[in-house]
């Protein structure tokens, strides 16, 4: 199932996609109207708790609303609402693993990638949604960086998660782009400030459900600016993949529903380019993943 976020009549909602439609099925108001199931959570993040019983819910919400009498009514075109991140805002910080393709940790100015899991993490206020405009930052750095990623959104509490369960904490996938300031970082000596300026995460455009992404290890991941292919990679070159992540994280933190993880970035970002090539006012940048769609965001 793909499900998207969004604000309509400055209310914040969630739904699954209208299937062959660019429309969302407005479940919030088709549970109101029908009184369909016992209860119905208010909240993506609170619904994912249930786990695939809050699938399945949805899953019954539009089967009645097919069946009602004006179906119409309970589906939003996309022109008529305003989009957000599948995860509008994290209950912590965004979770980031970093230099986890050999090539990008290469173009970075390492030999390799680290051995061991290297993490940090980006501020909620940074996350941004799909087709959102976004700032350069012009007023604080003039190297503003793209990496496009797949991102993983945890469904359910866990600690010292087990491999062979990994999966099991893992609702669903979304794309993010971990935009990053390069000259705040080498100016901090750290990542924090530099990947948590306003609109550095978005993401989107849906959270697609584990079910329909059975290997994430083997998952295209494009990015483009203006149009230009810089990064054309896959995810079957995670030096560390999903599940490791998982069971590394968690072995120190506790994972909670809503919590997304970003799981690092292909080579081809603009640092790494001869001359190297940041992002200004004017550019565009995609990126796509296989299974999932297309995130796309404008600069100004």
């Amino acid at each position: 199932m793909k499900i998207l976020s969004f604000r309509n009549n400055d209310e914040i909602r969630f739904g699954p996609k209208v299937k062959r439609e660019e429309a969302v099925w407005d479940v919030l108001a088709i549970q109101k109207e029908l009184n369909v199931l016992p209860s119905f959570s208010t909240t993506i993040v609170e619904g994912m708790t249930y786990g695939f019983e809050f699938v399945e819910q949805m899953r019954k919400l539009v089967e009645a609303a097919e069946k009602s009498d004006n179906a119409a009514q309970f589906k939003l075109s996309f022109t008529t609402i305003e989009w957000l991140a599948p995860i509008p805002r994290t209950t912590k910080n965004i979770i980031c693993v970093g230099k986890n393709y050999d090539e990008h940790a290469i173009e970075m100015g390492l030999g390799s990638a680290p051995k061991d899991l290297f993490v940090f993490t980006k501020a909620p206020t940074a996350i941004a949604a799909d087709e959102q405009v976004l700032s350069v930052h012009a007023n604080v750095t003039n190297s503003l960086d793209y990496e496009g990623e797949l991102a993983v959104v945890i469904g359910k509490k866990g600690k010292d998660i087990p491999a062979a369960l990994a999966f099991d904490y893992v609702f669903g996938y979304t794309i993010a782009n971990d935009l990053s300031a390069r000259d705040l970082q080498d100016k901090h000596k750290q990542f924090f400030l530099a990947k948590s300026l306003d609109g550095a995460c978005p993401m989107g455009p849906y959270l697609v459900t584990k079910d329909e992404i059975p290997n994430p290890q083997n998952l295209t991941v494009v990015t483009k600016v203006n149009d230009e292919v810089r990064q054309n990679g896959t995810t079957k070159d995670m030096v560390h993949p999903v599940e490791e992540i998982i069971v590394e994280i968690s072995k120190l933190v506790t994972l909670e529903p809503g919590d997304v993880i970003l799981t690092g970035s292909t080579s081809g970002v603009g640092h790494g380019l001869t001359p190297p090539q940041y992002l200004k006012a004017g550019d565009s940048v995609k990126v796509s993943i296989e299974g999932i769609g297309t995130l796309a965001n404008t600069f100004e």
